[in-house]
């Protein structure tokens, strides 16, 4: 068995029995008596095990710890390496989280386990170091607004909330009953059922200007209907009548493209010359189409004649310019 296992093991020897020896150790996990001792010091020093000595019984035990119930030793077992991760994991959260939301609840977490790491080959500094998460086009989002949604979205409650709609430049006044919080594309949204339009809609935090908690229940919808109207079409734009695009791509950035997911239902074929065909569903056009202008001249539209006249009609524009 490997280390994790052995703890599993000398955990349940000390709960299932008030005393244990060490031959009793060394036989049960068949290991070295130095093996048992590292072992033994490593849960000790660096878990925080409360495994004493008891030289009246001859063996180890479980001490009690006042104002402690229970005498389990802890349940979350990590070796180094998935503690390197999930302190890896902990930058990425800094990264997508707004500023300060999440601070008080990780760093505990991250404190203890930055004291398991001491002894460590690499410090908890060294992967603080090493570890970044650049964001791209990233907008700032109220942290008070943030946790306001958050919590109505938890409790399930309503909310009244002010929100900019850049498409047309107006603020609209919505009551909402919050679905679901998403971090898409390095921004968070807010998937609700808005009881003004009586429909599913997806709203930008950075776009919100007022929120307000409404002593109200919130309605909720199954989340098989919310995949089926927020997640049937192509990025944030939501809608249960789709097309299907279908992108020909050329075989210099097939290289890229035929790795890459643009839908969870999308479907890509190799071409003979080297392009790759990709086919996704759509609802709506205007984040495809920013995404295909990215491409330039790598890719083509196939179908559907509109998405393909569209594209065209944005390149016209952008040449007018510089002429």
């Amino acid at each position: 068995m490997d280390r994790t296992e052995r703890f599993y093991k000398i955990q349940q020897l000390l709960s299932d029995r008030q005393m244990v020896t060490t031959e009793q150790f060394l036989k049960e996990l068949e290991i070295s008596r130095a093996t048992f001792r590292r072992d033994l010091e490593y849960m000790r020093d660096r878990l925080g095990a409360p495994i004493e000595w008891d030289a009246d019984l001859g063996g180890y035990v479980l001490k009690s710890i006042p104002g402690k119930v229970s005498t389990a030793l802890p349940g979350l077992w990590l070796n180094e390496i998935e503690i390197h991760a999930l302190l890896s994991v902990i930058e990425l959260l800094k990264g997508i989280e707004p500023e300060g939301l999440l601070g008080s609840q990780i760093n505990p977490i991250r404190e203890r386990l930055e004291r398991l790491l001491e002894k460590g080959d690499y410090s908890a500094k060294e992967v603080s170091k090493r570890i970044r998460v650049a964001s791209l086009a990233k907008r700032v989002t109220s942290t008070k607004f943030f946790q306001l949604v958050a919590h109505a979205l938890l409790a399930r409650k309503r909310l009244h909330i002010k929100h900019y709609g850049r498409q047309d430049g107006k603020v609209t006044e919505r009551e909402v009953s919050p679905q679901r919080l998403v971090y898409y594309k390095d921004n968070w949204y807010l998937d609700a059922f808005c009881h003004s339009k009586d429909e599913l809609r997806t709203f930008s935090l950075d776009a919100m200007e007022e929120v307000q908690a409404l002593d109200k229940p919130a309605v909720s919808i199954e989340e098989v209907d919310l995949k089926a109207e927020l997640e049937s079409g192509y990025g944030i734009f939501a809608g249960t009548k789709h097309q299907i695009a279908k992108l020909k791509f050329s075989p210099f950035k097939a290289r890229w493209v035929s790795k890459e997911v643009w839908h969870p239902d999308q479907k890509g074929e190799a071409q003979e010359d080297g392009s790759y065909l990709l086919s996704i569903p759509y609802s709506d056009e205007r984040e495809l189409l920013l995404d295909i202008l990215r491409q330039g001249s790598e890719v083509e539209v196939i179908s559907p004649p509109a998405l393909r006249n569209k594209v065209k009609t944005e390149l016209d524009k952008a040449m007018n310019l510089y002429h």
